[in-house]
């Protein structure tokens, strides 16, 4: 299975946090499965941290990349075609890095881990 880590899914992995749901954190421990964290996963986390509103996510925020290897994730880039299907996506849901990873996980089949509410909207395939 490929997985894409909404961006409260990727730093709740990275500390270890508990709030991941069980069958998350299953998903993504699972050697077998493909685990991806968008680029605009990092541009969330470092615009975040910029204005004060993930303090403690330093060590993240400062080497992304090498975050993202430690745990054995791949990148994920953005393209103009993500760009495009997630701007002209349907509905009032406003937050451009999750309309991205709505345009992400449909274009690329992905599943999406997340608990947000608003994906349920998508017809995006789920996990949490």
């Amino acid at each position: 299975m490929r997985l894409l880590l909404d961006t409260h899914a990727f730093l709740w992995w990275y500390a270890g946090n508990r709030r991941m749901s069980m069958p998350a954190r299953r998903a993504v421990d699972d050697e077998s499965n493909e685990v991806l964290v968008s680029a605009a996963t990092a541009w969330e986390i470092t615009t975040k941290h910029r204005l004060g509103k993930l303090p403690g996510a330093d060590p993240i925020a400062s080497d992304i990349p090498g975050a993202i290897a430690a745990q054995g994730f791949q990148e994920l880039p953005l393209s103009v075609a993500d760009a495009a299907r997630a701007g002209a996506l349907p509905g009032p849901h406003r937050d451009p890095f999750d309309r991205m990873l709505i345009a992400q996980a449909l274009s690329l089949d992905l599943v999406l881990i997340s608990n947000d509410a608003a994906f349920d909207r998508y017809p995006v395939r789920l996990l949490w």
